[in-house]
This record gives C-alpha cells, sequence and structure tokens, in this order.
C-alpha cells in the first residue's frame, strides 16, 4: 500500500503513494482510527488527492452517497449507512474551504452543528480550519510537479505519479495514536 519515507515522532510520518489506488487505501487506514468528532484537516495543490483521501475515508466510514470535490457547493454531507451488523459509525461531512474568505465564511457553515456526530473533513483548510477544534489530523499532499519521466510528465495527468502524504496529529485526542501503523 504504502511506503514510509520518515517519522518524526510517533504523532508525525511521512508516507509514499504510488497512485490513486494507494491514496484511496491510505484513506480507508485513516477511517479505522477516525471517530466521531474528529476533524482532518486536507493540505495539497490541486490534483494532489484530497479527495481521491477523502473517498477512501468515506468508503471505509460506509456513508451514503458518491464522496466527490465540493469545491462549487462547499460542504457536503453524507449521512452514515447501517453496517452489516446493523450498526453506524459517524457521518462524513466534507468541506473545500478554497473559496471561503476567512473564518467568518467558515463559521457560517454552521459546522459546529455536525461536529460532534460526524467525521469532518476540510480540503484546503490549512490557516483557517484549526479553530474549529482543538484535536484534528493534518494532513499534507504533495504531487510531483513538472519534468518528464519517462517521456511523461506527471502534471498532465493528476491520477500519475507518486504523492507523499505527511499525517500529523494535534492535541489530547490523538495522544497514543501511532500513525506508523497506517504505513504498514
Amino acid at each position: 500500500m504504502t511506503e514510509p519515507v520518515s517519522t518524526t515522532t510517533s504523532t508525525d510520518i511521512t508516507l509514499r503513494l504510488p497512485d490513486a489506488d494507494a491514496t484511496r487505501a491510505l484513506g480507508t487506514a485513516i477511517a479505522g482510527l477516525l471517530r466521531a468528532g474528529d476533524l482532518v484537516i486536507l493540505t495539497g495543490d490541486l490534483g494532489a488527492g484530497k479527495t481521491t483521501l477523502t473517498q477512501g475515508i468515506g468508503a471505509a466510514l460506509n456513508v451514503r452517497g458518491q464522496v466527490a470535490s465540493p469545491t462549487f457547493i462547499v460542504a457536503r454531507e453524507h449521512p452514515p449507512l447501517p453496517h452489516a451488523d446493523g450498526t453506524r459509525g459517524p457521518g462524513l461531512v466534507h468541506v473545500d474551504a478554497y473559496r471561503l474568505g476567512g473564518l467568518g465564511e467558515l463559521d457560517a457553515l454552521d459546522l459546529d452543528s455536525s461536529l460532534a456526530d460526524s467525521v469532518t473533513v476540510v480540503e484546503w483548510g490549512r490557516g483557517l480550519a484549526e479553530a474549529l477544534a482543538e484535536d484534528r489530523l493534518e494532513i499534507d499532499l504533495e504531487r510531483p510537479r513538472g519534468g518528464a519521466v519517462d517521456g511523461d510528465d506527471p502534471a498532465d495527468d493528476p491520477e500519475a505519479g507518486t504523492r507523499t502524504a505527511t499525517l500529523r496529529a494535534v492535541g489530547p485526542r490523538w495522544a497514543g495514536v501511532d500513525l506508523r501503523t497506517l504505513g504498514a
């Protein structure tokens, strides 16, 4: 799935993601650590894999609806579907903060009302969404830019090229959670 690049503490890890499937698989693995009330902040350029990672999270949480970029509607709520045993996990609130002008516009989304019952994933959230919760999982995604690889430029194909994901756990909720298990 993924290959650890380095770790700095038990709450920081960098992983290589060779393709979109590995990015979705990382999302699936991350979902196994998430619970209602968790905030995930995703940072990365266009095509870095933010929505692809969120698709993996949504699939593993077993939420309703296709997880797609919420760019033009800003936020999508995906309620939980029942698991085979009849239980339900948390829902997913997927936010794209790219077009938001500041904390006031983020507050206007009224995410506080769903934060406790759902996993909230905020794309383009760095510098803005940290105010939503003391505890959060921050994920920086990077993709190759420019330069030909075997005659192809990975910047021309959003699915191509090895990405890196750096995960950072912030706050007491994540104390004792070893993110290195995600690289196994």
